[in-house]
Order: structure tokens, then sequence, then C-alpha cells
């Protein structure tokens, strides 16, 4: 029997694509994200048309780049400015990308007033995910969301690989919180279940602002 006419072995979970994850690259720069959520990000963008992108964690940059990528596609004025700490860590190629600003100074000192002059801007928080920089984070940004547009909290996912303690409840203790007291704001499940109930590495981190 021809090994062709077996069916094929399918197997993966949680733990094999969020070890995967750290292998993904965008133009050859460390990207590391969940690839559904990469799918989710291009749709959502291109959908909401920001001209702003506030990214909390830079890591190397890839995403980054990623969504200057998209901006640029839409055309006109647009920006993604990408929050870390650890500016040796970024790749010299994001910094003579004219749609990407980069700060290293954390995002507690990221200054509010550069965002003025935005019509729509979104953000992604994806720092340390302790559950107290992200809802420090969650705090200190809300405001800046637009009506329509998102605050997306990454990585929701690591209770399920059993790394909640560790990061003292993590993102989905901050969502919680934030959730029970926010009226500006809805989960969209739209984004969270597209693949499958929170088939996301962002569990619960659709923020929608209404």
């Amino acid at each position: 029997m021809s090994v062709f006419s077996k069916r094929p072995k399918v197997k993966f979970n949680v733990k094999t694509v969020f070890d995967g994850h750290f292998k993904i690259t965008y133009r050859g720069i460390e990207a590391v994200k969940c690839p559904f959520d990469y799918v989710l990000y291009q749709m959502l963008i291109w959908e909401i048309k920001p001209d702003l992108i506030i990214e909390i964690g830079t890591n190397k940059g890839g995403s980054a780049l990623y969504f200057a990528d998209i901006l640029n596609m839409l055309g006109g004025k647009r920006e993604v400015h990408t929050i870390d700490i650890v500016k040796d860590l970024i790749d010299p190629s994001i910094a003579n990308n004219t749609l990407i600003k980069t700060f290293t100074d954390g995002y507690q000192n990221y200054n509010l007033e550069l965002a003025k002059g935005f019509e729509k801007i979104l953000i992604i928080e994806d720092g340390s995910h302790t559950y107290e920089d992200t809802i420090a984070a969650m705090k200190k940004f809300a405001s800046l969301v637009t009506p329509g547009s998102y605050m997306i909290i990454e990585d929701g996912i690591i209770d399920e690989l059993g790394l909640k303690k560790a990061h003292n409840g993590g993102p989905l203790k901050a969502i919680a919180e934030f959730m029970d007291t926010s009226t500006d704001f809805v989960i969209d499940r739209k984004w969270c279940d597209m693949f499958g109930t929170n088939a996301t590495f962002n569990v619960n981190g659709y923020l929608k602002r209404i």
C-alpha cells in the first residue's frame, strides 16, 4: 500500500503553535506573534484604517515593520510608534523606515501628546505580560483609542500555557479588572473567535472602543 494512500497525521495544539511562533520572521526580521493573529491584524487594520498604531513591545521590530507596510498600502500620512526598553534588540533597518518611530524609554515615559493630531488610533499592548504592566498600560493608553478602533491586549494565552502565576495573573487578570469598570470598550468576539473560541494568543484581548 502506498504511503500516500494513508490518511496523513495532523497533530498540533496551543503548545506546538507557541513553540513555532518563536521562529516567525517578517521580511527577515524576528516577528514573534501567533500566525492566526497576523491574519487578524491585517484584516482589522484594513477595516478600521488607523493613521496611528502605538505598539508597546518592539523586540526586534518585525511586527512594527509588518504594521507599517499595511499602513503604507493604505496611503496617506500614517505612523507606527513602537515602544520598548531595550534599544539594542531593535533591528537597524527599522530605524530607516519613515513610517516607524521607535521609543526606548518604556511605555511609562511615552508622551501622550505625541498622539495629538491623529484621527484614528489603534493601541497594541505586547509588553512584559505581567498583570501590573498590562493594567497600567491599559489605563494610560485607553483614552487615546478612538471610537470604532481597538486596544488589543496580547498573550492572554499564557494561562493555557501554565504561565499565569509567573506573570501574577497576566493579561487576562488585567482585562477582567479593566472591563469591570469600563463602559467604553467591549470584547469583540468577531476577532477573538474567528478560528474557534479564543483561537488567538490574544485571548479576550480584542477590545473595541464604542
